[in-house]
């Protein structure tokens, strides 16, 4: 099952973000990670907030994730919001 995992950054955190970055990259690649990125401010340019799609069993399971995540775990996210994804497009084959 597909998960969104939208994570919110606190403000003025993105030191904490590039110091805490491999580590959670390094996360990542022990996971079924659909699709990832960073939202950016449309004035600074800087990233201020991350986008997973989690391929996992449970919401159980994608909330153990967002809990172990490297940012949430350095205190990084502000909010962490996670919704049952259903994928549309591009359709299956």
């Amino acid at each position: 099952m597909l998960y969104l995992v939208l994570c919110k950054d606190f403000p003025k955190s993105s030191q904490l973000r590039v110091s805490t970055r491999p580590e959670h990259l390094n996360y990542l690649d022990s996971f079924e990670v659909r699709f990832a990125g960073p939202f950016m401010s449309d004035t600074t340019g800087e990233m201020i907030g991350s986008l997973i799609v989690l391929e996992v069993n449970s919401l159980e399971e994608a909330k153990q994730f967002a809990a172990n995540d490297p940012y949430n775990q350095a205190g990084l996210f502000e909010s962490v919001e996670i919704k049952p994804f259903k994928q549309v497009i591009p359709g299956d084959s």
